[in-house]
C-alpha cells in the first residue's frame, strides 16, 4: 500500500511507479476548493470562514478555500468585510503567536504564486486587496491577496495556486454556482453558506467535491473520511473507510456436514 499526499502532478508519478508491482494507492492530491456564498448566509462568519480558508497556512494547503463564489447581490458588501478582515491579519514570523500567516516555502514558490496575480490582472482581473511582496531578510512573505472581477477561464480560477490568494467570481442562480464550482479539474472541498437547508443540499449533492462543508469551512473529524473526487485524488484518509482502504480481504470457506457426492465416482 502507498499512500501519497501532494500535488497531482507527483501523484500521477507515484501512481505510475507504484503499478509496475500492483500496489494499491492512496492519493490525497491537489484542490482547488470554492466556497458559495448566498446572500441569506450568516455573512459575518462567512467572511471570516473566507479568510481563514483563503490565508490558513499561507494559502500552503490543497484544502484551502481559494475561490470565493459570491452571489451578485451581496458581493460588494460581503467583500468589503472579507477586506476589512483581511487587514487585521498577521503576516510574519510563524513562531510568533500573534502571526497568521507565515512566509512561502521557497522564493521560487512565491514568485510562481505572485505571477498567478499578474497573470490575473493582464486578463482583466483586479487585486481588491493586498497583492505585495513584504521586503523581509527572515524569509518570503507575501500579502494575503483578493482578486476580483474573475473569470472562469482564467488560470488563477482553474489552477492551484497554493499561496494566500483568494479569487473571487459571482453568480446569480443555484446553477451558475454549481458550474462555477465545478468548473476545475480538481474535486477536494467545497463550502456552502445559506440559512436554506434546501439550497445547502442542493450544492452539497451538485458539486463533485470529496467534502462539502455546510456553514463551515475546514472542519474535520477523526470519524469522518477524507478524500477527493477527480484530480484531487483517490481513497480516503480517516474513517471507517481509511481502515478498509489499509486492509485486503481473505475469503476463508469450510466444509462442514455430510458430504452431497464426490467428483470422481
Amino acid at each position: 500500500m502507498v499512500s501519497f499526499t501532494g500535488s497531482t502532478r507527483v501523484g500521477k508519478m507515484t501512481m505510475a511507479a507504484a503499478s509496475n508491482s500492483l500496489k494499491k494507492v492512496s492519493m490525497e492530491l491537489g484542490g482547488k476548493n470554492g466556497q458559495i456564498v448566498f446572500p441569506d448566509a450568516d455573512l459575518e462568519a462567512a467572511a471570516d470562514a473566507a479568510v481563514f480558508g483563503g490565508f490558513f497556512n499561507a494559502g500552503e494547503c490543497c484544502n484551502a478555500g481559494s475561490r470565493l463564489i459570491v452571489h451578485e447581490a451581496i458581493a460588494d458588501d460581503f467583500l468589503a468585510a472579507v477586506k476589512a478582515l483581511t487587514a487585521r491579519v498577521t503576516v510574519g514570523d510563524p513562531l510568533d503567536d500573534r502571526t497568521k500567516v507565515g512566509a512561502m516555502i521557497s522564493a521560487d514558490h512565491m514568485e510562481k504564486v505572485a505571477g498567478y496575480v499578474t497573470a490575473a490582472k493582464t486578463d482583466g482581473g483586479s487585486v481588491y486587496s493586498g497583492g505585495g511582496q513584504l521586503a523581509s531578510n527572515a524569509g518570503q512573505y507575501l500579502d494575503p491577496t483578493i482578486v476580483r472581477n474573475v473569470t472562469e477561464d482564467m488560470a488563477i480560477a482553474r489552477e492551484e495556486v497554493f499561496g494566500p490568494v483568494l479569487s473571487v467570481l459571482t453568480f446569480e442562480t443555484i446553477e451558475k454556482a454549481l458550474h462555477i464550482a465545478n468548473n476545475t479539474p480538481y474535486g477536494l472541498s467545497a463550502g456552502v453558506w445559506s440559512a436554506s437547508i434546501d439550497t445547502c443540499m442542493s450544492v452539497a449533492r451538485g458539486v463533485r467535491s470529496g467534502t462539502v462543508w455546510v456553514n463551515t469551512f475546514m472542519e474535520g473529524y477523526p470519524e469522518l473520511p477524507f478524500g477527493g473526487y477527480k484530480q484531487s485524488g483517490l481513497g480516503r484518509e480517516l474513517g471507517k473507510r481509511a481502515v478498509e482502504d489499509y486492509t485486503e480481504e481473505k475469503t476463508i470457506q469450510f466444509h462442514r456436514g455430510q458430504r452431497t457426492g464426490w467428483w470422481v465416482g
